[in-house]
């Protein structure tokens, strides 16, 4: 009788290659470096320039209703934020995150050009949904080297 090779037994590989993995994440983490400052654009005004106190980083992200020059409203909060609101959706959302983080600044923008009466329309909205003080957003004025 002959001797037969006895067969080692193979034991399964249990790693795990991850360099695919690393060149996936690499990937990744460069494209939303380049579209997340794509995505903080909003609604496009010309803010009036005035002096005012800079806002803290602490703070939570304000909600911002934006009044263009048309006297459209929009709000940056929803699925659609370049999208005008009509005033009873913007009451709607503004009192919805209100109840849901109460702490949360509330900032109007006005375009240079649009109405007074529009502004103070959305600022009585947001008074309306709860909303118990409302900063307004400016421009730096530019500095014309004179004093």
């Amino acid at each position: 009788m002959a001797c037969m090779p006895q067969r080692k037994k193979r034991r399964p590989m249990s790693e795990i290659n991850v360099v695919p993995y690393i060149d996936v994440m690499l990937v990744l983490l460069v494209i939303f470096m380049i579209t997340a400052p794509l995505l903080t654009q909003g609604v496009n005004v010309e803010l009036p320039q005035a002096e005012s106190k800079v806002m803290t980083e602490e703070t939570d992200e304000p909600l911002v209703v934006t009044v263009t020059a048309n006297g459209d409203y929009y709000l940056n909060v929803g699925e659609d934020v370049d999208k005008p609101v009509d005033r009873q959706m913007l009451v709607t959302r503004v009192a919805a995150v209100l109840r849901h983080k109460p702490k949360t600044p509330v900032m109007v923008r006005g375009d240079t050009h649009v109405e007074y009466g529009k502004v103070v329309v959305a600022m009585s909205l947001l008074q309306k949904a709860g909303a118990p003080s409302v900063g307004l957003i400016t421009d730096a004025p530019e500095d014309t080297g004179k004093k």
